[in-house]
């Protein structure tokens, strides 16, 4: 990161995010679709030495970003139980719904 440089802490889809100008992030599942322009909240603003927490500062600042993939998924994680004594066994697999989104702007 360079010195001086303009960042954010953006939450989104359930967490935070520390964010540029530039930057794709990968969050949960969005309702928006490719191509799409998207708004997160800003929690904390650097802008070199300056360093914005206060609330009623950040209400006014919002970070856009447009939709790159609308349709990605997470690594899959298999889920694997075994009861014991009994032999019983049950398997399955999940891959979390993600969207991946490319920050355009912060303001």
């Amino acid at each position: 990161m360079k010195v001086g440089a303009m960042y954010a802490i953006v939450k989104a889809g359930g967490h935070e995010e520390k964010v540029e100008v530039g930057t794709q992030i990968t969050v949960n599942r969005l309702a928006a679709k490719k191509g799409e322009t998207v708004e997160f909240p800003v929690a904390l603003l650097v802008d070199g030495d300056k360093v914005t927490m206060a609330a009623k500062d950040l209400a006014k600042v919002k970070a856009q970003g447009e939709v790159v993939d609308d349709e990605a998924k997470g690594p899959k994680v298999s889920i694997m139980k075994f009861h014991n004594k009994t032999g019983g066994a049950r398997r399955a697999g999940h891959r979390q719904k993600l969207t991946v989104v490319k920050i355009t702007k912060i303001a």
